[in-house]
């Protein structure tokens, strides 16, 4: 890494949030060698959800999308308390979870919240694997679960 990922979200004006405090007996992230895994991030803001619904009903894909960018940049809220933002080298994979209506299909589009402002933050090193899955239901009602897996230096 050249830059500092910290300037970089300065530049952007994107300020991480608090980490979320756990809502069962895990932790927000863990290091193994050089990866970090980040568990299921909502889009909580101050500690609430940012929406709730199933996505295709209640949560329009575009706010989806927007509750998936929220869960991201909880994810880096987690990598950062752990080893600090600047210890990434790259991200690895995003796992996206869409509490999805019956019929709706539009789990890809809703997961690239995630994806896209990981791409805006660490442009190349940010390309990632990913998977955008529907389920019938999230913790809370949460329309989005994000998890994130990011290599360290």
């Amino acid at each position: 890494m050249t830059a500092s990922w910290a300037a970089r979200l300065a530049e952007l004006g994107i300020g991480l949030p608090a980490v979320s405090a756990p809502l069962a007996a895990y932790v927000p992230a863990v290091r193994s060698g050089t990866l970090v895994y980040t568990s299921g991030q909502l889009p909580m803001q101050d500690g609430q959800l940012a929406g709730v619904g199933k996505v295709g009903a209640q949560v329009s894909p575009e706010d989806g999308y927007r509750l998936a960018r929220i869960c991201a940049l909880n994810a880096l809220a987690a990598v950062d308390a752990l080893v600090g933002v600047d210890a990434i080298t790259r991200v690895v994979k995003v796992v996206g979870f869409v509490a999805s209506a019956p019929g709706f299909t539009g789990q890809p589009g809703v997961v690239n919240g995630a994806s896209e402002i990981l791409g805006e933050i660490f442009g190349e090193q940010g390309a990632h694997a990913r998977s955008a899955v529907g389920v019938a239901e999230l913790p809370l009602d949460a329309p989005v679960e994000i998890e994130v897996i990011v290599e360290v230096g």
